[in-house]
């Protein structure tokens, strides 16, 4: 997923996020290429891409990092630092904030949300009402809920929950999340995976041993597979 499109204080790293669209294409979140990419197949086994997103106001985005897509065909995802060596203080870092945007279907892209610090992965309820954000900072290890309004555009965030003391004890942080039909969270966190009601009560978590950084349902919703550190596992899910 890392091409060399910008290799000055880049941590080369390949892609992070990806999802299969509307069309059953593979879109990706590309932390060194730092754009938003589609997969076009092998030319003579090299992997080529078409960019659908790498800038905002005429800078750089930092190093998308996951994405989610609307009924509406509009895609939105997370813009951490990551990718940046260095981060922040990354002299390549041309966005001032770290933001959760909106690519919709006719190319325009809108800064959604700016209040995080390391906005991750995102995902929306069901009904599309709400989408949640995972902020994956160990001074602020946390779940945002944002409204969703009709236009696409996002309601202020409000705290869905708050995991920062348990970083001090276990491995891992908030990072990929994805919701059941019920409206269940079930979301990377601290020790594995948290799984959260709808309201915002912890219900329990699936004890990885090790930090959990992603996780991805069947598509009947019957089991969920984790990557957790140098394993990729699955458990079945109670329908």
């Amino acid at each position: 997923g890392y091409t060399g499109l910008y290799p000055q204080n880049n941590r080369q790293q390949g892609a992070n996020g990806l999802i299969f669209n509307s069309e059953k294409q593979l879109v990706l979140a590309q932390h060194g290429d730092r754009r938003l990419a589609l997969f076009n197949g092998f030319d003579n086994g090299v992997p080529q891409y078409q960019t659908l997103v790498t800038a905002f106001n005429g800078k750089l985005l930092n190093s998308p990092n996951d994405l989610v897509q609307h009924s509406s065909g509009a895609y939105y995802f997370t813009d951490p630092p990551y990718g940046l060596a260095g981060g922040d203080n990354s002299t390549e870092k041309q966005q001032s904030v770290n933001g959760v945007y909106l690519l919709a279907p006719d190319g325009n892209i809108t800064l959604l949300a700016d209040n995080l610090t390391r906005p991750n992965g995102l995902a929306f309820s069901p009904d599309e009402k709400w989408l949640y954000v995972a902020n994956s900072d160990p001074a602020a290890a946390q779940w945002w809920r944002y409204a969703v309004n009709s236009d696409g555009s996002l309601g202020k965030g409000k705290l869905f929950f708050d995991a920062t003391v348990q970083v001090k004890q276990l491995p891992g942080l908030p990072d990929g999340l994805k919701v059941l039909p019920s409206g269940v969270l079930l979301a990377t966190g601290p020790g594995g995976v948290w799984v959260i009601s709808p309201g915002g009560e912890h219900l329990g978590s699936i004890q990885t041993g090790v930090a959990a950084a992603n996780v991805a349902l069947s598509l009947d919703n019957s089991w969920l597979y984790i990557t957790a550190s140098s394993y990729l596992l699955r458990i079945k899910l109670q329908q």
